[in-house]
């Protein structure tokens, strides 16, 4: 009897214990979403470039790259407000396509920190260029701490990046003191006239053969004679003697006549 107590006593036990539900096992948390990439055009505004975003934003093109690029990574180059005021004349004149491409053209589709920046040099693809088709690149030099950005339709002295506006991965922006013009859009600068080759020192005029014959012999002029010389008193004896002198002849001459005339006449 006890034994039969004690066999239903377990069967109750048993049945309570099927009867009771396994709690359902949780299902994994979700993955956290990851945040959304900084807003370009708003960091540009705080940061100095509020008339580059303005010009951006006014472009459907342009916009809608700059936010897709954003996701991926991208460094911007954000000409200054002043820069974008002194460039407007310019910026007008441009097509729509050609205002997109300006402004796609500050932009490289890859994140620099500023530390990586400075370890580049040569030129970098934009988010204007479009294969062989659109070359639009510009070239980027370091010297010590100073960043700059130019091209063959730059004048005058090259963009210098001024200020960090913005670094956090994906995205980087950069102030620059002036727009960067694309040689696809603006005329290349005439390269600079090279210096004129230094002219030789011209030879000396070889001597002729007149220069080596011997100069000709002056003969000294007379000396003044010895009458020259003498004294006024003197000269006037010598004056006389030479009358006396020259006189001579013809006294004896006039002495001769007259005495063939007498003879003549005694005759």
């Amino acid at each position: 009897m006890r034994l039969l107590l004690l066999l239903l006593l377990l069967a109750l036990v048993a049945a309570a214990g099927a009867a009771t539900p396994t709690p359902a096992a949780k299902p994994p948390a979700a993955a956290a979403a990851p945040p959304p990439p900084p807003d370009v055009m708003a960091a540009m505004s705080k940061g100095g470039c509020k008339a580059f975003a303005d010009l951006i934003a006014a472009s459907p093109e342009a916009s809608s790259t700059y936010k897709s690029a954003a996701e991926g990574g991208v460094t911007v180059f954000c000409p200054s407000d002043d820069a974008v005021r002194a460039f407007m004349p310019r910026y007008k004149n441009l097509t729509a396509d050609g205002k997109a491409s300006l402004l796609l053209f500050h932009a490289v589709p890859v994140h620099y920190s500023l530390s990586s920046l400075k370890s580049n040099n040569g030129p970098m693809n934009t988010l204007a260029t479009d294969g062989a088709a659109m070359n639009y690149n510009f070239t980027l030099q370091n010297q010590g701490d100073v960043v700059t950005i130019k091209t063959a339709a730059s004048a005058g002295s090259p963009a210098r990046v001024k200020a960090t506006v913005l670094d956090k991965d994906p995205v980087a922006i950069y102030a620059i003191d002036s727009v960067v013009e694309p040689v696809e859009l603006f005329k290349p600068v005439p390269a600079p006239a090279p210096a004129p080759a230094p002219v030789a020192a011209a030879d000396a005029p070889k001597a002729s053969k007149a220069a080596h014959r011997p100069a000709p012999t002056v003969a000294d002029a007379p000396g003044p004679s010895a009458s020259d010389d003498a004294p006024p008193e003197d000269r006037k004896k010598e004056a006389k003697k030479s009358a006396a002198a020259a006189g001579a002849p013809c006294v004896r001459w006039l002495v001769a006549v007259v005495a063939a005339a007498s003879t003549l006449l005694l005759a």
